[in-house]
């Protein structure tokens, strides 16, 4: 007897069959915030991508939540940077504006990233010396931006930057003011990748020496991530995330696998951007190409995706 896989593929039956199910209601749409910007501005890099002004990110944000959206991811690009960041953590920076502006006018999740790189005027993620990032002299500005981005009513803080004991810190920080009840979703396996090429563009971030190897995961390795995440959740870390999505859906799988919490995957700029410039050309086309990358991450373990396609996804109706 021939076992005929292809009656389960007939139009009907195929999708009762599905085993995995995208869902907008677990996407999370990244926006940037420029200080410096009274209407939004086109992101070169990523096509159909742009940062928005103070004025115009409710606007976004309540666009956003009619669609169905459930939660936006907070980059901001200050007016002025510095050595120390301390755009970061200024109770009027742009950021707190932003997320201020956002609660006041819908019902959205926020959550705030929380990292320094935007910020600090050689663009690395923590304090330098030189050329050397000081890695526990700057884990208490993390925990003072993270009360910052509390107290103007981020509902998730999910810190960025690789430190060691980052995630402890920023616990014990909210904790002592009060804001125990603020979860933390770490960038807890986050490697040194190319992938992150158009946001430095979009965020500004790019550094003004060496690379960020020395404090970002190398991508050979996956038993690391295991390592790194463990000690997130030792820390206090509430969920995880792996950042990109795509080149790691093995360490996406794992670290779902091992842990068991909630994970979130990123697929970040390069992703998204190799997709809408390749859609530009005629090479792919758009719609179909980002749902079967979406479907992979979220086949390889994700319950949460943060996608610069949301909004594209939303907009088909779909939950």
């Amino acid at each position: 007897m021939i076992k005929r896989m292809r009656r389960l593929r007939q139009p009907g039956v195929r999708d009762l069959v599905a085993e995995n199910r995208l869902s907008v209601k677990t996407m999370i749409q990244p926006i940037f915030v420029d200080e410096r910007l009274s209407q939004p501005k086109p992101i070169d890099s990523m096509p159909g991508q742009n940062r928005q002004s103070l004025d115009s990110v409710a606007g976004e944000a309540a666009e956003l939540e009619d669609l169905g959206v459930p939660a936006v991811l907070l980059f901001g690009l200050p007016a002025h940077k510095d050595e120390m960041g301390s755009a970061a953590y200024d109770s009027q920076g742009i950021i707190q504006k932003a997320v201020a502006k956002i609660k006041e006018t819908t019902n959205l999740v926020v959550i705030t990233d929380l990292c320094l790189c935007e910020y600090t005027s050689h663009g690395h993620c923590g304090l330098i010396r030189g050329e050397k990032i000081l890695n526990d002299e700057t884990l208490p500005i993390l925990g003072e931006i993270a009360v910052s981005h509390a107290e103007a009513g981020a509902d998730i803080i999910a810190p960025s930057g690789m430190m060691d004991g980052m995630v402890g810190a920023i616990r014990t920080a909210l904790d002592l003011e009060g804001y125990t009840e603020t979860p933390i979703l770490s960038y807890a396996a986050k490697y040194a990748s190319t992938f992150y090429g158009p946001f430095r563009e979009a965020a500004e971030s790019g550094f003004a020496f060496g690379d960020r190897k020395g404090y970002q995961m190398n991508p050979a390795n996956a038993a690391e991530a295991m390592w790194e995440v463990q000690l997130d959740l030792e820390e206090g870390a509430d969920m995880v995330m792996v950042k990109p999505a795509m080149p790691y859906l093995d360490i996406l799988r794992s670290v779902k696998d091992v842990f068991g919490v909630p994970t979130a995957a990123y697929q970040v700029s390069g992703e998204y951007s190799m997709i809408a410039a390749a859609a530009e050309r005629g090479w792919l086309n758009d719609r179909a190409a980002f749902l079967e990358a979406l479907t992979s991450i979220k086949r390889a373990g994700a319950d949460m995706i943060i996608t610069y396609w949301a909004k594209e996804y939303a907009k088909l109706g779909q939950e």
